[in-house]
């Protein structure tokens, strides 16, 4: 048996822990679905044998995933970050996410499915609203607060101040 990770990341899902953790293993890089761990006895939210835990990695960070039933709401308080290198990688997530049942929000936020929140959000955003030219990081931002996904060729033109 393997140490578990000091300090993990557990989401509550409904009943479909492994379909989520199978999802973000095939959509993002350096993750995968771990051991799935069934109930060995009948609990609220199901019976023995169920799924009951997964555990998984996104981008690198340790999760588990817990059946626990309805009744739980995810909210924007919890969201994957995900830093984008160019206008195709935000796509492919952004479209991945949403595409598979998943909503777009604003600002580079989206939702899946099972209702976790996640921030698209590509490096030249970040950067420009970090900016030392706070004139060129206001456009950006004001820029970015009318989109859904984010348009880096946009964020571009806002902090050139086009």
């Amino acid at each position: 048996m393997t140490q578990p990770a000091k300090n993990t990341i557990c989401l509550w899902y409904e009943r479909d822990a492994e379909e989520a953790a199978r999802f973000y293993a095939e959509t993002f890089p350096d993750s995968a679905v771990g051991a799935v761990h069934r109930a060995p006895g009948d609990y609220p939210a199901g019976k023995a044998g169920d799924v009951l835990v997964v555990e998984f990695t996104v981008l690198g960070l340790p999760c588990v995933g817990l059946n626990g039933g309805p009744g739980v709401e995810h909210s924007h308080a919890f969201s994957f970050q995900v830093a984008t290198a160019d206008q195709a990688e935000t796509d492919r997530y952004w479209n991945a996410i949403v595409g598979h049942g998943g909503q777009e929000v604003e600002c580079g936020w989206c939702r899946d499915r099972w209702g976790i929140s996640w921030q698209i959000t590509p490096i030249a955003l970040t950067q420009a609203i970090a900016g030392a030219d706070r004139a060129a990081a206001k456009r950006a931002f004001d820029a970015m607060m009318v989109m859904k996904k984010i348009d880096v060729a946009a964020i571009e033109a806002a902090v050139a101040g086009h």
